[in-house]
């Protein structure tokens, strides 16, 4: 029976493959500064990945498992494209302690989320405030 599950497991996923392509990027935050990252969905052929109909959103944590985390700004900039834009203010950033977090990125809609990129983001600390 496990082995069933497996199967069909491994079936389901092939269909949704396009899908399947996520990055791992770690990305540097300056404390007290604007930032803006542009996320590029992509499958493994680096052909753009259209995603009309799906929402992007981003989240920073300290860890995995922290219940706070920070908000990232997110917007599509070019739906065909496959273009995604992260931001947070520097009134934000100057709200988070340097140091190093993990984030996410997430594409989704009613029925599925996708979760294109991932990675760390070490935060340097800002002296001139």
């Amino acid at each position: 029976m496990g082995k069933f599950l497996l199967v069909a497991r491994l079936v389901f996923l092939g269909s949704q493959q396009k899908h399947k392509m996520k990055k791992y990027k770690d990305l540097v935050l300056d404390q007290g500064a604007t930032f803006v990252e542009y996320v590029l969905y992509k499958d493994k052929a680096k052909n753009a990945i259209d995603i009309s109909g799906l929402s992007p959103r981003a989240k920073l944590r300290k860890s995995y498992y922290s219940s706070n985390a920070t908000i990232f700004t997110t917007a599509i900039v070019s739906a065909a494209d496959g273009n995604v834009s992260l931001s947070l203010s520097h009134n934000e950033t100057a709200n988070i302690k340097a140091g190093r977090y993990v984030y996410d990125v997430e594409l989704y809609d009613a029925n599925v989320v996708y979760r294109i990129q991932e990675g760390t983001v070490t935060v340097y600390p800002e002296v001139t405030r």
